[in-house]
């Protein structure tokens, strides 16, 4: 079930306990990975965010995964453990002191990044895809006190071409993450999420 409430913040779409942002559905997105070379792993004020629920798997299948970390990787996590605690109080993935990337990251011969959880994953090697925060963004997402969720959009200059990208093919952000949107919160969530942002953008 879903409802839309206007605010001076635009049009807020509540669907169950979920809070989207209007920006959800209307801004355009589309990562353009050649143009980028995954420089949002490298670059940031401290790692990726974590679901405590995350933590087990990211240790469970660090055998497998780690084999393709580079060595300055594995030493931050053998320093870290899986995890920091940020700044902020939030739970991150350790990031390399020398260089802020994320320990988890690995590099090809041409120097583009990529995360190598995943590419365990898509090899089928490794049982957990990569951070639930990695796979959602530019959401960010955001626990409320009554126990819901909210999912706002994250504007990061490092993104700005992928922002171009999905306006050239007309690609909203909601459409990019169809599958992560679907596999976090269900097939219902994003059939709902759909239908608000017809009504939205006529």
């Amino acid at each position: 079930m879903s409802s839309n409430h206007r605010n001076n913040f635009g049009t807020i779409i509540q669907i169950g306990d979920i809070l989207v942002s209007e920006d959800v559905v209307t801004e355009y997105f589309a990562c353009d990975y050649p143009v980028c070379k995954g420089c949002c792993c490298i670059i940031g004020d401290s790692g990726a965010p974590l679901e405590e629920s995350e933590l087990d798997d990211l240790e469970k299948n660090y055998h497998v995964y780690s084999e393709l970390m580079r060595p300055q990787g594995r030493a931050q996590v053998d320093k870290d453990g899986f995890f920091i605690i940020d700044r902020e109080g939030d739970i991150v993935t350790p990031v390399v002191d020398e260089t802020g990337e994320c320990a988890f990251t690995t590099f090809d011969e041409s120097g583009n990044c990529f995360c190598s959880i995943e590419k365990c994953y898509f090899s089928g090697t490794c049982s957990f895809r990569k951070p639930q925060s990695c796979w959602l963004y530019p959401i960010r997402v955001t626990k409320l006190s009554d126990g819901g969720q909210a999912l706002n959009v994250h504007r990061w200059h490092l993104c700005k071409d992928a922002y171009e990208k999905g306006k050239r093919e007309g690609i909203r952000v909601y459409e990019f993450l169809r599958e992560p949107l679907t596999a976090v919160y269900g097939k219902e969530f994003y059939e709902a999420l759909c239908a608000a942002a017809t009504h939205i953008l006529g």
